[in-house]
């Protein structure tokens, strides 16, 4: 087993381990300054206004070669789960019906019968 003081990978760790350390000490003294919350402040703001800008320009490129937007899109996708549903509530109501008639059917089914008293009539042509 080797030497953990001459062992290149336990010096390549503990080497990293301290260039970490001081990153982050380095990092959280800058992250406390006024001035650092005011940059990514300006920083935050230039993005989204680049990300607002940016969209505007990719709705008009849209329109411009006949295509949808995002927020076409999801406006469509609304309607056709707004039909979708009507849709589901219109099969609910025909099943009910089928249903119900069903049920009658049974019951019309279920009620005596008259009697047949005429006869076909026979090959000759007269009733027998």
């Amino acid at each position: 087993m080797a030497d953990k003081s001459n062992d290149p990978v336990a010096i390549w760790q503990t080497m990293i381990g301290e260039m970490e350390k001081g990153f982050n000490s380095f990092a959280n003294q800058a992250m406390t300054s006024p001035e650092f919350s005011k940059s990514m402040n300006q920083v935050g703001g230039a993005t989204a206004g680049a990300q607002k800008q940016l969209g505007d320009l990719m709705e008009k490129y849209l329109v411009s070669m006949n295509l949808p937007s995002r927020a076409q899109m999801v406006g469509m996708a609304e309607r056709l789960q707004s039909i979708e549903g009507q849709l589901n509530e219109i099969k609910a109501m025909l099943h009910q019906v089928q249903r119900q008639s069903a049920t009658a059917d049974n019951d019309y089914a279920g009620a005596p019968r008259p009697p047949r008293t005429r006869r076909p009539p026979s090959a000759d042509g007269g009733q027998k």
